[in-house]
């Protein structure tokens, strides 16, 4: 069942908005998975950080946030963000996540964007009527491509200096899924 809180629902895993509630357990996850989080991702470590970061993925067309919740525990998980989200004839966004350490290497995060793709590619009204999603990713982030891969992205190029991450502009792997792909797949 549902829960109410939840946009989409998996057998072990929630999806639902941010709230300025979550700040405190959000930025305790993100300072212990700070090994595993760098040097890819710079999620916000301080309730003055959080704040309006959630702010951006709950008030804004552009980009929307989910946090991924243990069903089991409510606990936490991570974070799945579509930003950059273009309407008309594109229909794209692009995705931005990270697991919280606690959470990684159990599958759950395979579930949590299984869940995100299926709100995604569903009609508005029922999720966000896009047709593709996009995931950049640096060449040696293995997990993450790992997670790609395993959700049917197809690899679609390179981009040099693509993103500025920690200092310095980064290449990215281009991956990116379609509708049409998701619902063949």
């Amino acid at each position: 069942m549902t829960h109410s809180l939840h946009v989409r629902e998996g057998a072990r895993v929630g999806l639902r908005p941010y709230r300025l509630s979550d700040g405190p357990e959000f930025t305790a996850r993100v300072r212990e998975s700070r090994d595993l989080h760098r040097p890819w991702l710079f999620p916000p470590a301080t309730i003055e950080e959080y704040e309006p970061y959630a702010a951006r993925l709950t008030g804004d067309d552009t980009r929307t946030g989910f946090l991924v919740c243990e069903l089991a525990t409510g606990a936490l998980a991570g974070f799945v963000n579509v930003n950059n989200i273009v309407r008309g004839a594109f229909r794209c966004g692009a995705l931005g996540y990270g697991a919280f350490a606690h959470a990684a290497g159990r599958g759950l995060f395979r579930d949590a964007l299984g869940l995100v793709l299926d709100h995604a590619f569903a009609p508005v009204g029922e999720g966000l009527g896009l047709h593709r999603l996009e995931a950049n990713v640096q060449p040696g982030n293995t997990a993450s491509i790992a997670l790609v891969r395993g959700a049917g992205f197809r690899l679609e190029g390179l981009s040099p200096d693509f993103l500025h991450v920690d200092g310095a502009w980064r290449d990215h792997e281009r991956w990116a899924v379609t509708a049409g792909m998701r619902r063949a797949g």
